[in-house]
């Protein structure tokens, strides 16, 4: 298959409607298409058909017990999906639809979403892109499109096409180029249990925000721990190695700065060659010679990360050190992508 590139910032406004609708008929007729979102880009496929998301573990080479998300681009479209919308779930859409937030309902009917898309679950996860190239390709594709983020499974999601277009070429019907994504992590993922929110994966859409609109938010045991059970996971990035370079990585934490420059550079002592991704106003106080920026407020680290763990293989270096970030606000999204980067090797100090 060739695939097709659209890059929809270099063509004019007028234009990209034909377009889009043009790769919604890919869609429609089971193809897959990489496609941007507000999180990270997604490889797409018609959620309703069970021989179209087939192909997308076929092409990621993830397995099958990982359940995709279904995205949708009105909330209409959930009623044929879902048996019910709870008070709690409503709530929810009106605070957050459009936009990073994933919510898991009790599907309605397997004869609509297949067993693929949900890997066997009695529950489907729904969300509403608030990327406007992402809503007109639902549109026009006429079907809620199932999408995990386009990358090769286990390596980190794709935040610009640069850094994912080599995996994917011939792979799918076109490859939509919108730059880079806005914010970089993947979805919040929800489940509501009895009127009580569980965060399953945490992302743009924080516990704080949650629990200031609900009145509390659960936050599940392995957003921060490795995943031990053999049952079949409601959430995407729940169960296995995610995010990670081939190189291998530590994570390291501390509330203090001069302690945790002094363990990073006290380790960077042990090999001949190590990188350092740290933020921007502690850079010059680490000692490895190859270091890399990934800001320094929180929304720039969670929209740098994937590129610099892409990045970090392209050089021939032992280890990498990442500087770990508080767990608060979308601290906690970013600490959870870091430590299945690092495989869980984590210090703290």
């Amino acid at each position: 298959m060739k695939s097709k590139y659209i890059n929809v910032r270099s063509i004019k406004k007028e234009e990209i409607d034909n377009k889009i609708e043009e790769v919604g008929k890919e869609i429609k007729k089971g193809n897959l298409v990489l496609f941007p979102t507000e999180t990270v880009y997604g490889i797409g496929a018609n959620a309703l058909s069970e021989e179209a998301t087939k192909k997308i573990f076929a092409a990621k080479g993830r397995k099958a017990d990982n359940p995709l998300i279904v995205h949708i681009s009105n909330v209409d479209m959930i009623y044929d999906i879902v048996e019910k919308i709870g008070e709690v779930e409503k709530k929810l859409i009106d605070a957050f639809w459009p936009g990073p937030l994933t919510i898991i309902f009790k599907r309605k009917d397997k004869e609509i979403i297949s067993d693929i898309v949900t890997a066997g679950l009695d529950t489907v996860g729904i969300r509403m892109p608030s990327n406007e190239i992402a809503k007109m390709l639902i549109e026009y594709s006429g079907v809620p499109i199932a999408a995990p983020s386009a990358n090769v499974s286990g390596k980190p999601s794709g935040t610009n096409i640069d850094d994912i277009i080599d995996e994917f070429m011939g792979k799918v019907s076109y490859i939509i180029d919108d730059g880079f994504v806005d914010i970089g992590i993947e979805s919040t993922v929800v489940k509501v249990v009895d009127d009580k929110v569980h965060i399953l994966r945490p992302g743009k859409i924080t516990a704080e925000q949650i629990k200031e609109l609900i009145g509390s938010a659960i936050i599940d045991d392995n957003v921060l721990e490795k995943y031990t059970s053999k049952k079949i996971v409601s959430s995407p990035g729940m169960k296995y190695k995610h995010y990670a370079p081939n190189t291998k990585c530590i994570l390291v934490y501390s509330k203090d700065k001069t302690k945790l420059i002094e363990k990073i550079n006290e380790m960077s002592k042990e090999y001949n060659s190590s990188i350092v991704i740290g933020r921007t106003n502690n850079l010059n106080k680490y000692i490895s010679k190859l270091k890399l920026d990934m800001g320094e407020d929180l929304n720039d680290i969670a929209k740098n990360i994937f590129t610099l763990l892409r990045k970090v293989d392209k050089y021939d270096s032992e280890i990498v050190f990442i500087e770990g970030v508080e767990r608060e606000g979308m601290g906690l999204a970013i600490t959870n992508r870091l430590l299945r980067a690092c495989e869980y090797n984590y210090i703290e100090i």
